[in-house]
């Protein structure tokens, strides 16, 4: 169950539909999980939990059709290829791809695989895929590069534009945040009309974060689910590391968190850049602070003016191209629906993420939702919903 499925409404901002990143019109998402073997980790074998989300841009070709996007780097230990070319042109020109650490150069090199031979097999043809990571080395027996190429092609084929599949999926599959389970999260928020009735839409790849600066809703929910009552996957690979004589495990909060954001808002690059910027404002709401072990790299796009020229030349179309602006006096709207779509889309991968056991007998447990409910009230902030449909 997700958020507010529990009663609890994060933001005063109210969701799309679906209170997810396909609420932007024509943005399509898809997973490959992976999940094979238990037990004691053998590098090449497994325990595998692992796999791929791809986050399709819209209903077009993103190959050939690309769209206005930025991005934006919080904390940089981590990788989103591809981006040298989105500040530099201020476009997104392929479908995002996220993975664990050790796969991105197969999904990248998958993604590419994809657009040649879709597109311009026997006429050459070049592509920079957007690709990110966050690393599930502790449940996933990363080394053994258990992602392969129809693992991407999997992805893209089931990607569609409905409900969004959350927590232990796709790339998400082996992630821990907060030293609880985590995973992909989504969720969106729609601006009011006399601001333009946009939707912002983000997903997360949530892996990060230590368990006592979890909050929720302002609430201190991880100094009071502590890691006495729910253990720590950490604490465990601690003690496994001291029993076998290696050297430690990484501290808690040492992980991750890609940010896709998506609008239907007419933005220009600039502007997408700065809306990807916010989303470091919605990971902080939960408590997380971009530590030095972190990669908390973002990037928005914006759809809003569909039909730009792809990057290849084209003499036999005008050389300008008309787009339409969002008046930046009138984008602090958006800004706010990003902070509060990310921050929700956070709890969501947590909590649904469930509890998983992976590589050396590693537990991450889900935060339960009925423990949140109760941690919540006693703080005044029981199930409830927004009035005006929030």
């Amino acid at each position: 169950m997700r958020a507010r499925d529990h009663g609890i409404v994060l933001g005063r901002l109210r969701p799309g539909p679906l209170d997810a990143i396909t609420d932007v019109a024509g943005v399509r998402v898809g997973h490959t999980t992976l999940i094979r073997g238990e037990g004691p980790r053998v590098v090449g074998q497994g325990p595998v939990r692992t796999g791929v989300t791809v986050v399709v841009p819209h209903d077009g070709d993103p190959f050939l059709e690309p769209v206005f996007a930025g991005c934006h780097r919080l904390n940089g230990n981590g990788e989103l290829t591809g981006l040298e070319w989105v500040r530099e042109s201020g476009l997104l020109t392929s479908p995002i791809a996220i993975t664990n650490t050790h796969s991105v150069g197969v999904v990248r090199d998958a993604l590419l695989v994809h657009a040649v031979r879709s597109h311009r097999p026997n006429v050459e043809f070049w592509s920079l895929p957007v690709v990110g990571e966050t690393s599930d080395g502790l449940l996933n027996d990363m080394n053994g590069f258990h992602v392969r190429p129809e693992h991407l092609d999997g992805a893209l084929l089931g990607a569609t534009a409905g409900p969004v599949a959350e927590g232990s999926v796709g790339g998400g599959t082996g992630m821990i945040c907060h030293e609880f389970k985590g995973g992909i999260g989504t969720a969106s928020r729609v601006v009011p009309a006399e601001a333009g009735g946009f939707t912002v839409g983000a997903l997360v790849q949530a892996n990060y974060g230590a368990r006592d600066l979890l909050r929720i809703d302002g609430v201190p929910v991880g100094e009071e689910i502590p890691t006495s009552e729910v253990p720590s996957p950490w604490d465990e690979a601690e003690a496994l590391a001291g029993i076998a004589g290696r050297s430690g495990a990484p501290e808690p909060g040492a992980g991750s968190i890609i940010v896709v954001l998506a609008t239907d808002a007419p933005l220009l690059p600039h502007q997408c850049a700065r809306l990807a910027q916010r989303a470091g404002l919605g990971i902080a709401r939960v408590g997380g602070i971009a530590s030095n072990g972190s990669g908390d790299i973002f990037i928005a796009f914006a759809t809003g003016n569909r039909g730009l020229p792809g990057v290849e030349a084209d003499r036999s179309r005008p050389p300008t191209v008309d787009v339409r602006m969002l008046d930046d006096a009138r984008i602090t709207p958006l800004f706010q629906a990003a902070v509060e779509a990310v921050e929700a889309a956070i709890v969501n991968a947590l909590l649904t993420a469930g509890t998983m056991t992976g590589a050396d007998g590693i537990t991450a447990h889900g935060l339960d939702g009925e423990r949140l409910v109760e941690v919540m009230a006693r703080f005044g902030r029981g199930p409830r919903t927004r009035a005006a449909g929030r």
